[in-house]
């Protein structure tokens, strides 16, 4: 009987890696291109609701990266009450496999994977698409993929200022005091949308709302500025799309008409964002198959929901470095 054996890492290893920014970053630029190509497989998430979505829900995710000759799914609660036990908002375990035996080869702590990737793709999306000379970061929401998006911009482009704002005020400080504690730089805290938002050279939304509500008001978008909504419910106004010279989303089979949740959700389902009105998606840009921002007054929308094969991408990185620092554990599977 042929053994076979998986690696295991849990959040413990996945901490002990300690990935580098740059490590990061590589990881998902080199799959959005290889994405660009045609060379992966991102199946549209789904969603498994156990009560109401009120509660929460769980996605799966599934991918396939060739340069990298792995597939892999990811499960990820999505809790938003979480914070009131002690726990993250959303926990994920990712399962990687052969792609040519179906083999299992990996179990991995996904939760900072999650985070991480997400981030990243924010950073590879700030890189091609904002200001050379982008200054001013505000940022609406303080979840876990809050920290990388902010982590991995400032790595890039060195902000002279980064604004943060969430509802809870407890949440907002503690948030602020962990960025300066990492990036050795003052975060400047807000307690309102606006003061964050109105200005700033790149704008994120990624907040945790209950229900669709316009918070972030178009007016305060400035020209030549990098907007990045991308909460689970809107919390934009339906005439952002006007003002934009370019949208891009990161993978349409997830944007498009029929799923559920996403920032411009209403702007799909109304018929607004279409094929014909969207720019690229992402990966196109990182392949070098079309251009990024072309000019300092363009103002740019990116749109991104997830994509499976970025957490297949870092996790074989994880994995890949794990086995060099002799990290986690082995699996008997057969």
């Amino acid at each position: 009987m042929t053994e076979i054996w998986m690696d295991y890492l849990n959040a413990l290893d996945v901490e002990a890696l300690a990935l580098t920014n740059d490590e990061i970053l590589d990881a998902i630029e080199t799959c959005l291109a290889a994405q660009g190509r045609g060379e992966t497989v991102i199946e549209p998430r789904v969603h498994l609701v156990p009560e109401t979505s009120e509660k929460g829900h769980f996605n799966v995710l599934r991918g396939y990266v060739k340069p990298l000759d792995v597939a892999g799914v990811k499960v990820v609660g999505d809790f938003v009450d979480n914070y009131k036990q002690g726990l993250p908002s959303e926990l994920a375990v990712l399962n990687l496999f052969d792609p040519e035996t179906g083999v299992p080869k990996a179990i991995v702590d996904a939760t900072a994977i999650t985070e991480m990737r997400t981030g990243a793709v924010t950073a590879i999306g700030a890189k091609y698409l904002a200001r050379k000379d982008s200054r001013i970061l505000g940022h609406v929401g303080t979840r876990g993929t809050s920290y990388w998006n902010i982590r991995l911009m400032d790595h890039l482009f060195d902000f002279e200022e980064i604004r943060v704002h969430s509802r809870r005020p407890e949440s907002r400080e503690s948030f602020a005091k962990r960025l300066e504690r990492d990036l050795g730089k003052k975060i400047v805290v807000t307690d309102n949308w606006q003061d964050c938002l109105e200005g700033a050279d790149i704008m994120v939304e990624a907040t945790r709302l209950p229900e669709p509500q316009p918070m972030f008001k178009t007016e305060w978008i400035k020209k030549g500025a990098f907007v990045v909504p991308y909460g689970t419910m809107s919390a934009v106004e339906f005439d952002l799309t006007d003002i934009m010279d370019k949208i891009l989303v990161d993978d349409w089979g997830q944007c498009g008409p029929g799923r559920p949740y996403g920032s411009l959700r209403r702007h799909v389902d109304e018929g607004k964002l279409t094929p014909e009105t969207l720019y690229a998606e992402m990966g196109e840009v990182a392949a070098g198959l079309k251009p990024g921002r072309e000019s300092d007054d363009e103002t740019i929308l990116f749109w991104h929901r997830g994509l499976s094969s970025t957490d297949v991408a870092l996790g074989a990185a994880m994995i890949g470095k794990a086995a060099g620092m002799g990290i986690g554990q082995k699996l008997r599977f057969k």
